[in-house]
């Protein structure tokens, strides 16, 4: 069951992710990792907490150096998108049950 509609701005821990990403995607150890040491991100809506700047996406010089997405279920959070950046980081999360629609 998923707590759609919900703010999880306030309570939301990566290290949620945790145990999902273990199971769902263990061809990505590091992102168990990324998720424990994730500092409080910066929330752009209900759905996308980031964690890296995304100015000048994908560009020379930006932080933002997009590789990959990783999609989980979670029992209670839903569909969960994780952004994969190049070098192995994590450059944020989305909460498609909570994007309005």
């Amino acid at each position: 069951m998923t707590e759609s509609n919900v703010d999880l701005s306030e309570g939301f821990e990566p290290e949620m992710l945790v145990a999902a990403v273990q199971e769902q995607a263990p061809e990505f150890p590091w992102l168990t990792e990324a998720l424990r040491n994730c500092p409080a991100g910066d929330w752009s809506s209900r759905a996308y907490v980031g964690y890296v700047s995304r100015v000048k996406p994908n560009q020379p010089g930006s932080e933002w150096q997009f590789e990959t997405n990783v999609i989980l279920c979670h029992e209670t959070l839903g569909m969960v998108v994780l952004d994969v950046l190049k070098g192995g980081r994590l450059g944020g999360i989305e909460f498609v049950d909570q994007i309005d629609g």
